[in-house]
């Protein structure tokens, strides 16, 4: 029903990015609870498990634009703080992840650091004074990027211990770049995160100093699963639009 009601009719003004649009939608399917099926009640989440989340991964991708905006927030974005945060960082941010009051975006590829991910050259220092750690550099081809309000980034601190951290739009210093014109998908965000000197308070380090890597290959491995649903889900909206005549024209069976 949410699928027929709040995005089919709109998938034409998705993929030119109508500006809000996107974000909007994904925050009506935060109200359902369709952005917080795997987090904690307590948190504002369905507590539900990981096959349900996949089911919704499925319906969500008859639309590869739409399914990124979801996937990226639901799945990368919000499972390092859910899966690896402290009491206190998932008591500050995860109710507005669940509703998608913040939408959230994974930053780790950076234009030398693709595959090679512990290529990074972004870097953390840390303050003289100990309460905050200065990040500068540049990630790329981030999804959710251009509307952001809450990355994962990852970063050596010191220029060696590869370490993630939470890091909010809102810090003085964080700019994403300009719209990444694809081939396909175009109505998903793509951008550069440019990092000018952001004060991250020592609460963001996410996990462990140095151990980032494991943080970061741990959410991949979950993503590539949850991606078989979206191809499923891909799959059957490409043979139902071929048979029908009409992309998102048959009710899901």
């Amino acid at each position: 029903d949410f699928w027929n009601k709040e995005v089919a009719p709109k998938l034409e003004a998705i993929q030119h990015q109508e500006p809000g649009l996107a974000v909007s939608i994904l925050r009506k399917s935060g109200e359902l609870g369709l952005t917080g099926v795997i987090l904690p009640e307590k948190f504002g989440g369905m507590e539900m498990d990981l096959v349900s989340m996949m089911m919704v991964a499925e319906v969500v991708s008859r639309d590869g634009s739409y399914s990124a905006w979801h996937g990226a927030h639901t799945g990368i974005g919000t499972l390092p703080l859910l899966m690896f945060g402290t009491e206190a960082q998932k008591e500050k941010y995860l109710p507005r992840l669940a509703k998608a009051e913040m939408v959230a975006a994974y930053c780790l590829s950076e234009p030398q650091a693709g595959s090679d991910a512990l290529a990074a050259r972004t870097r953390a220092d840390l303050s003289e004074d100990g309460t905050h750690y200065v990040l500068n550099g540049q990630k790329m081809w981030i999804t959710n990027g251009g509307a952001a309000d809450f990355y994962t980034i990852f970063a050596k601190v010191g220029g060696e211990k590869f370490t993630a951290f939470l890091v909010e739009r809102a810090f003085p210093g964080v700019s994403p770049g300009a719209e990444e014109k694809k081939m396909g998908i175009k109505g998903s965000s793509t951008t550069a995160i440019y990092l000018d000197n952001v004060k991250v308070p020592v609460e963001n380090v996410l996990g462990e100093i140095g151990r980032g890597h494991i943080i970061a290959f741990n959410i991949l491995h979950r993503g590539f699963l949850i991606r078989g649903s979206v191809a499923i889900g891909g799959a059957r909206e490409v043979l139902r639009s071929g048979v029908s005549g009409s992309a998102s024209a048959a009710p899901l069976v």
